[in-house]
């Protein structure tokens, strides 16, 4: 396992932006593959990107595509995510995630043993 932080959550206005860091340590970092879910309130959590571990392929759910890029930076050992046009329904706590596997990303990630601890973004007016 490798042993996530996240930050840069807050709040923010709807069409506004935010971009959220994931710090790992404990693993070799290059060897992971890394993404980002969330979870709104009372609802399950749910993948959001994920990217391979030279950050040549990403992947998007349906809604973050065209607002949202994931990107990382191999030698700071950090994932991001750089979300844009922000809306309500983007209010959740994300969590950073990490697998060995790129089949762990489903829409749950059911599999996947390492998480952050997550950071919350509220988008209200």
């Amino acid at each position: 396992q490798v042993q996530l932080v996240e930050s840069g959550g807050g709040s923010v206005q709807p069409g506004g932006s935010l971009r959220l860091s994931c710090a790992a340590s404990g693993g070799t970092f290059s060897n992971f593959i890394m993404g980002w879910f969330r979870q709104a309130p009372g609802k399950e959590r749910v993948f959001v990107a994920v990217i391979t571990r030279s950050g040549d392929s990403t992947s998007y759910r349906h809604s973050a595509k065209g607002r949202f890029t994931i990107s990382r930076d191999n030698a700071k050992n950090t994932v991001y995510l750089q979300m844009g046009s922000l809306r309500p329904e983007d209010t959740a706590t994300y969590y950073c995630a990490a697998s060995q596997y790129y089949s762990a990303f489903t829409l749950t990630g059911s599999t996947i043993d390492s998480w952050g601890q997550g950071t919350r973004v509220t988008v209200s007016s």
